[in-house]
C-alpha cells in the first residue's frame, strides 16, 4: 500500500531506520480502521519527522520500547508537523500494542495492588467501570503520595499522620463536595486494606470528612427557551450536526444522562413498537420510554446522513476517523460548543446534565406528578426527584405569609 500512496517516494519511507519496516503494514492496518487514503498519506509524510525526533531519544527499535517509554517519547509541539507526527505516533502505539510486539515490562508493587484492587471494585462491589475507574484514580495518587513501592514493610506501618497529609494535599486543589467524595474513596481503600492484612484495621475511622449538607446545592437547570435556543442553534446542514441534535434533543425529552446517550444501541430503538430502551450504566437496569415522532425524525435523519460501518452496533458514532462509539465526554463537547453557539453564557452549566434538570423543571411547572417525573429520570426515590421543589419559584412564592396591612402602613408614612 505504501508504493500505491506515494509512487516515487515509497523508498524515501521505507529505507527509514526506526519506522521503514513497520509503514507498509501500518498502512494496511490505518485502511483497515477506515482512514481514507489521503488521511493515511498525511500521516506517512510525518514519519521523518517522527524518526528524526525518535532517534534524538535515542531510540533504535520500536520494538524493543515500552508503551510507557514510546508514549512518553513523542512530539508535543503545538505546530502542524508535530502535531501530524504525534497523531502518527499514536497510531503506531495502539497498531504495536495489538500486535503484542512492544516490550512488556513487570508491573511495580503499587500496580499490582491496584490492580486486585479494581478486580474487587467491580467484582465483589459491583461498582460501574466508570465509578472504579475514579476510584483507581485517587488510590493510585494516594499510593504515589506515599511512594508505597519504595516502602519495605508496604503499608502495615501506616501512619495516621501520613494520611491526613495526603488529604490535606489534594484540599489545596479540590472543592468541598470533592473532597467528600475523595475521603470516602480513601476509606474504602483503607478498609479494603485491612481486610488483607496490608494495612492496620481502623485507619479508615480516623479521617474526618468534610461536611456537605443535604439538599445545600441546587440543581443547575436553563430556562426551557434556553434549551430550545440551544436546539435551534444547531447546524443540521453536516452529519455532526445531525448526530449532535438528536443527542441533545434524546436529554431535552426524556432527561437522559451523557453515559446513556453514548451506550445507545441500534437495537434499542424498536421502531415497530416505538419504544426506545435506554441502557442505564449507573442503576444498571433498562429504562423503556416512549418514542415521539419528534425523536424518531431526528434519529431518521441521522442515520440516513451517517455512513455506517457494519462493525459498529452503537447509534452514535465518532464523525472524524477512526470511526467508533463516542464516549460521554463527546456529548458534553457537543453540547457545550452549541451552548456557547446560542450565546448561553451563564456560568457553571454543568454541561449537557443540566438539560436533565431542565427537563424536570419544565415538566413540574406544567403540573407532571413528581413520581412520573422521577420513574422518568430513574430515580429510586422520590427524594431525590423532590430536590427540584426548591427551584419551583412561582409556587414559593405562595408559601411565606403576607404581612398585616398595619405593619405596611407606617413604613409606606415614612418613606413619603
Amino acid at each position: 500500500m505504501l508504493t500505491s500512496l506515494f509512487p516515487r517516494a515509497h523508498a524515501r519511507y521505507a529505507s527509514l531506520s526506526i519506522l521503514g519496516g513497520v509503514l507498509e503494514e501500518l498502512c494496511s492496518w490505518l485502511h483497515a480502521r477506515g482512514f481514507p487514503p489521503h488521511a493515511i498519506r498525511r500521516h506517512v509524510e510525518a514519519a521523518p519527522f517522527l524518526d528524526a525526533f525518535l532517534r534524538r531519544r535515542h531510540i533504535r527499535s520500536v520494538g524493543a520500547c515500552t508503551a510507557v517509554r514510546l508514549r512518553a517519547c513523542l512530539p508535543r509541539q503545538k505546530r502542524w508537523r508535530p502535531q501530524t507526527a504525534y497523531a502518527l505516533g499514536r497510531s503506531l502505539l495502539t497498531f504495536l500494542q495489538e500486535r503484542g510486539e512492544l516490550t512488556s515490562i513487570t508491573p511495580s508493587r503499587s500496580e499490582e495492588l491496584i490492580r486486585v484492587y479494581r478486580g474487587y471494585l467491580q467484582q465483589v462491589r459491583g461498582l460501574a467501570p466508570r465509578t472504579a475507574r475514579h476510584h483507581v484514580t485517587v488510590t493510585t495518587d494516594f499510593l504515589r503520595f506515599l511512594k508505597y513501592d519504595d516502602r519495605s514493610h508496604g503499608l502495615r506501618d501506616l501512619q495516621v499522620a501520613e494520611i491526613e497529609a495526603f488529604v490535606t494535599a489534594v484540599s489545596a486543589r479540590m472543592c468541598r463536595v470533592t473532597m467528600q467524595s475523595t475521603v470516602a474513596i480513601l476509606r474504602s481503600f483503607l478498609r479494603f486494606l485491612a481486610t488483607r492484612n496490608d494495612a492496620a484495621t481502623g485507619l479508615d475511622t480516623q479521617i474526618e470528612s468534610p461536611r456537605q449538607y443535604r439538599g445545600e446545592r441546587l440543581a443547575r437547570a436553563l430556562p426551557w427557551d434556553a434549551v430550545l435556543a440551544v436546539l435551534r442553534a444547531i447546524d443540521r446542514s453536516t452529519v455532526k450536526g445531525h448526530r449532535d441534535y438528536a443527542m441533545l434533543l434524546l436529554i431535552a425529552t426524556y432527561g437522559l444522562r451523557a453515559s446513556e446517550i453514548a451506550a445507545l444501541n441500534l437495537d434499542d430503538i424498536m421502531w415497530r413498537a416505538r419504544v426506545i430502551r435506554v441502557p442505564r450504566p449507573k442503576v444498571g437496569t433498562p429504562l423503556a420510554v416512549p418514542l415521539t415522532d419528534e425523536v424518531a425524525t431526528a434519529l431518521l435523519d441521522y442515520l440516513r446522513c451517517q455512513s455506517r460501518d457494519v462493525a459498529h452496533r452503537q447509534l452514535f458514532l465518532r464523525v472524524r476517523i477512526p470511526r467508533g462509539p463516542i464516549t460521554a465526554a463527546a456529548v458534553s463537547d457537543a453540547f457545550d460548543a452549541w451552548a456557547a453557539h446560542a450565546g448561553i453564557r451563564m456560568p457553571t452549566l454543568g454541561g449537557p446534565h443540566c438539560l436533565r434538570h431542565s427537563l424536570a423543571m419544565h415538566l413540574l411547572r406544567q403540573g407532571t406528578p413528581l413520581k412520573t417525573i422521577g420513574d422518568l429520570l430513574g430515580h429510586r426515590s422520590v427524594e431525590s426527584t423532590g430536590i427540584y421543589l426548591r427551584l419551583h419559584l412561582d409556587d414559593l412564592r405562595d408559601v411565606p405569609l403576607s404581612l398585616p396591612i398595619a405593619a405596611i402602613r407606617p413604613t409606606a408614612e415614612v418613606q413619603r
